[in-house]
């Protein structure tokens, strides 16, 4: 099974669709705060590295690369940010979720774990696949204690791994869920969810 570039997920609370160029107005409206980025590949409160992290994300589907959503909160129709599917290997059935974030107003109110949850449930329980990867900066405290908070299992740091904005190189944090631990994260941590679909 092939992962539709129009793939469309849903759960009560958020809507994770295809990223459009036309998006970009709604992330610089949520992205002009600094602190966002800190621990971010790109500074997306700069109009240029916006612009340039949506073409990229583009280029990436078109090349097969990615799956990058917009993510929209149900109720009010609201952009919140965007994350995506990569690193996928049809062959390993594996898949990375990735390129995360969202607009400051938006961080605390569960639109995240909806997001999360929605993505998991696509890749273990539509595709059926064997592992869902998760990377952060070692040094993101707060994003390795959300993993650890959605049941997603701590592997190990490769160090001196990415290029980061001002010339720092990152070390990333890996975590990882597998298809036989999906079950008991889906209906512990997950149980008040009760509504998923996908589109494609």
């Amino acid at each position: 099974m092939i992962i539709s570039q129009n793939l469309k997920l849903e759960t009560d609370n958020v809507i994770l669709r295809p990223l459009h160029q036309d998006d970009l107005s709604h992330f610089a409206g949520i992205a002009n705060e600094a602190s966002l980025w800190k621990y971010f590949t790109f500074l997306l409160n700069n109009s240029a590295e916006l612009q340039r992290w949506v073409e990229t994300a583009l280029k990436e589907r078109e090349e097969g690369k990615r799956i990058p959503f917009t993510i929209v909160e149900k109720t009010t129709g609201a952009v919140c940010g965007s994350t995506s599917f990569g690193s996928i290997s049809y062959y390993d059935k594996r898949i990375e979720i990735g390129w995360s974030w969202l607009g400051k107003h938006y961080q605390g109110t569960g639109i995240n774990f909806h997001a999360k949850f929605s993505m998991l449930s696509y890749a273990f329980d539509v595709l059926k696949w064997e592992r869902v990867e998760i990377k952060t900066d070692n040094l993101n405290e707060r994003a390795k204690q959300g993993l650890r908070k959605i049941g997603a299992k701590e592997e190990g740091v490769l160090r001196s791994h990415m290029q980061m904005p001002l010339n720092r190189r990152r070390d990333s944090i890996f975590f990882s869920i597998l298809k036989d631990e999906w079950p008991k994260v889906k209906n512990s941590i997950f149980k008040e969810i009760t509504s998923f679909q996908y589109s494609e």
